[in-house]
């Protein structure tokens, strides 16, 4: 069963960093784009940042754009999401997800063309 684990959330003030994780496994990674998403209670979920499968195409939500960094080490079978300058705002769980692609610079940014989805990992920001 494939999986997507997620690590790397925690409690941070503003103006720090934290580095999440998204652990793959059972399924061939190297095939599949990832993005991250984050929700909080209420809202909808909100695409944050997306990686082709080779890592070479990357984008951003305009909120996290400069702040933010994804990457990826497909012998690792892991994607990564590198935040900085945080905000209270930024407070939310992360959950990363996969999909599978048949180019590979293609990115997605639309939740619902994303095949797997992890647990997702809390990250809360003070003020």
């Amino acid at each position: 069963q494939v999986q997507l684990v997620e690590s790397g959330g925690g409690l941070v003030q503003a103006g720090g960093s934290l580095r999440l994780s998204c652990a793959a496994s059972k399924l061939t990674f190297s095939r599949y784009g990832v993005g991250w998403f984050r929700q909080v209670p209420g809202k909808e979920r909100e695409f944050v940042a997306a990686i082709s499968q080779n890592g070479d195409t990357t984008t951003y939500a305009d909120s996290v754009k400069g702040r933010f960094t994804i990457s990826r080490d497909n012998t690792k079978n892991t994607a990564y999401l590198q935040l900085t300058s945080l905000k209270p705002e930024d407070t939310a769980v992360y959950s990363c997800a996969a999909a599978y692609m048949l180019a590979s610079s293609v990115v997605v940014t639309t939740a619902l063309r994303y095949d797997y989805w992890g647990q997702g990992t809390q990250v809360t920001v003070s003020s």
